[in-house]
């Protein structure tokens, strides 16, 4: 009986185990899809997601930031979006880095920016500001992001990149020959006839 029992459990753990894995993978092949789409390197916005939640979108912190990239609330209200919905909680994550990195113009400092605040950034001069938490945050993600960089997840290899057009052919070059061209003179304005004799033709 006790056996059974942990064979059971077992099973049941195993199974959770896979519809979590294809979750997070479901999870994962979304950010790197809207990165794309938003102009953002997949490899930093999966760095961030994975050091903010895990990739959980259930995650909650103490001071009050949801979702797979912990966003505010109220900052994703002041985007236009839903902080609590999986699809605007990924997209405001990777649009507030994407806010930061052309505010600041490096990759740390706006890390720097979405973990303590442009504000803090601006009063340290610019600078990491000074903060444990701040510095192991940018440590732990820029290692993610060079460890993704020399090894794609798959997510990120099995991507589709959006359709640019294809350029447009140049038209084939026309190109006339002597022989192509006929001089054609006029000998005489009334109609030429013709005895053809039918016998002489074969189809």
């Amino acid at each position: 009986m006790k056996k059974l029992l942990l064979f059971t459990i077992a099973i049941v753990f195993m199974s959770c185990s896979q519809v979590m894995a294809s979750d997070v993978n479901s999870i994962k092949a979304t950010i790197v899809k809207h990165s794309i789409e938003m102009g953002v390197d997949p490899a930093i916005a999966l760095s961030i997601a994975r050091a903010e939640s895990g990739f959980r979108h259930e995650a909650r912190s103490a001071h009050g930031a949801v979702g797979v990239f912990q966003l505010m609330p109220s900052t994703a209200k002041r985007m236009g979006l839903n902080a609590y919905s999986l699809n605007d909680n990924i997209r405001g994550g990777i649009m507030y880095y994407k806010n930061m990195y052309k505010m600041f113009g490096s990759m740390e400092l706006a890390l720097a920016a979405y973990n303590a605040g442009p504000g803090n950034v601006k009063r340290y001069n610019n600078k990491v500001p000074p903060y444990a938490e701040t510095k192991r945050f940018i440590a732990k993600i820029m290692s993610d992001y060079n460890r993704l960089k020399a090894n794609p997840d798959p997510v990120m290899t099995n991507a589709v990149k959006p359709k640019t057009a294809a350029p447009k052919a140049a038209p084939a070059p026309v190109v006339t020959r002597v022989e192509d061209k006929l001089d054609l003179e006029i000998v005489d304005e009334y109609p030429i006839e013709l005895d053809l004799n039918p016998e002489t033709f074969s189809i």
